[in-house]
């Protein structure tokens, strides 16, 4: 399979459009040499930028990344803070505070066996789904930023970026220079559009996760869609791919991260890349939306 991935901008680095979500790295925690395969795999397929964290898998993520990559320029390497795990039945709790996040960051650098860390996303929780802060959790914006710009002057960090958060918290951070932010996005969820608009309007990178809708039971999927079902057929493509092109098409600077532990689904999340949508198809998708 060939695929030729365009290239977007995230802070400092060109990357190519398509890159990868290291979540699903911590299956792989009883076959790592698996693991490692995977991201070979994602490399050769011209993938070069790894959103991770250390809490993924426990650290089991970010220990693939350092077998596969090294600390090899060639490789984008984006992490995040704001939240760790624990063993409880909910396993991951947030962890906002100035001194917890400085202590996250030295923690990736660890885990990925690296000096500096290319990216790293404060994850707060003005947006869902999922955690939301309470108590000594509730943190101000302007003292994390002064933590997160502490560690990019100290070289630690390159680039700040935001996730889970709203518009107006966006605007706020704008001046930290902020290179990406990551909310939940997909076709069949697009409550983040207006900050979307602002990201296109300040150059800065979208980078969607859960950019296939499902992400909790009774959520919608892209996957199911008649409208993405329909398409997928005309063109001869997974709705995956028809989900993740209309990704790419519908704003210049997003940058996709779909994550999985299959080859096989590795391959096509990229060749996504070669899908076509024209304009009556990509007129129906944007309608989709709309209609729910």
């Amino acid at each position: 399979m060939t695929t030729t991935l365009d290239a977007g901008r995230l802070g400092s680095r060109d990357v190519a459009r398509i890159g990868y979500g290291a979540m699903a790295l911590e299956r792989f925690e009883h076959d790592r040499v698996a693991g490692v395969r995977l991201l070979h795999r994602a490399a050769e397929l011209g993938v070069d930028h790894v959103d991770t964290a250390d809490f993924y898998g426990d650290g089991v993520a970010n220990d693939l990344i350092r077998q596969a990559f090294g600390d090899s320029d060639a490789v984008t390497v984006v992490s995040k803070v704001g939240a760790v795990r624990v063993d409880a039945p909910v396993p991951l709790v947030l962890a906002q505070r100035p001194e917890e996040l400085r202590a996250q960051v030295h923690a990736n650098l660890v885990s990925l066996g690296r000096d500096r860390i290319d990216v790293v996303n404060l994850r707060r929780a003005d947006a869902g789904p999922g955690l939301r802060a309470e108590g000594d959790q509730v943190v101000d914006l302007d003292d994390q930023l002064a933590a997160m710009v502490a560690l990019r002057d100290e070289g630690l960090i390159g680039g700040i970026g935001l996730s889970a958060v709203t518009a107006d918290v966006l605007r706020r951070a704008l001046p930290a220079g902020i290179v990406c932010v990551q909310n939940a996005y997909s076709l069949v969820s697009r409550a983040s559009e207006d900050l979307l608009r602002v990201c296109v309007a300040e150059g800065v990178a979208w980078v969607p996760f859960f950019p296939l809708g499902g992400a909790f039971p009774g959520s919608a999927k892209v996957g199911t869609d008649p409208a993405v079902l329909r398409i997928a057929t005309a063109i001869g493509a997974t709705p995956a791919q028809v989900g993740l092109a209309w990704l790419l098409g519908h704003a210049p600077n997003v940058l996709l991260i779909p994550g999985t532990a299959s080859t096989a689904h590795l391959e096509e999340n990229v060749a996504a890349g070669d899908v076509t949508l024209d304009a009556t198809q990509t007129a129906a998708l944007d309608a989709v939306w709309e209609q729910r």
